[in-house]
């Protein structure tokens, strides 16, 4: 039975988070999250058995971290009143400054998830999750986005924030995300093109 120390088991997946966006999934391995949580050696395998285990719980713990965030920038959205624009646009510049190494590792944990089923089934929480919140927010804040396109809205969003947090971090600004969240909620193509 794995210890109960939950301080030292976050200490840990925080760690592996940390090495998942700075060295990959391949960077991480027990010794790699021990000297990264500056912790003795066999700490994290004494927690973790293996590195599908290891890589779960990181899975595990991103999850809980981004619903911890999305549940405070609703609470934080819903005493401002802002257009959908200038929502998606905090939210995806904080996500890809702010939080860009949560994201990466994010990242990799989902290309790993396509060969690890237990990894894909600590993932789904946040596809899932993400439709349901992004609902409620659009209705505590009384937006008028039809239901069935906020998947797409989705979907858009998480491509657009792939290419922002794997682009070198000093090309990333306001001004290039609002352009992008722009595009998102227009379409690409001019008025004139739209039927």
């Amino acid at each position: 039975m794995p210890p109960t120390n939950p301080a030292r088991r976050r200490a840990l997946t925080d760690a592996a988070i940390a090495l998942l966006a700075s060295s990959g999934v391949h960077g991480l391995t027990h010794r790699a999250v021990e000297k990264e949580a500056d912790l003795p050696p066999g700490t994290a395998s004494n927690y973790f058995r293996d590195r599908e285990t290891l890589l779960v719980a990181a899975a595990e713990r991103v999850v809980e971290l981004h619903h911890t965030d999305t549940g405070q920038a609703t609470d934080q959205a819903t005493d401002q009143p802002a257009t959908l624009d200038d929502l998606l646009t905090e939210s995806l510049f904080t996500a890809a400054t702010t939080l860009r190494d949560r994201y990466l590792a994010i990242f990799e944990l989902q290309l790993e998830s396509v060969r690890r089923p237990a990894l894909a089934s600590a993932l789904a929480g946040l596809g899932d999750a993400a439709v349901r919140i992004t609902a409620g927010q659009h209705d505590k804040l009384g937006l008028t986005l039809p239901r069935e396109t906020i998947p797409t809205l989705i979907a858009l969003y998480g491509g657009a924030l792939f290419t922002l947090v794997t682009a070198p971090p000093e090309t990333v600004n306001r001004d290039t995300v609002q352009a992008l969240v722009r595009t998102i909620l227009d379409g690409c193509a001019s008025p004139e093109e739209k039927i």
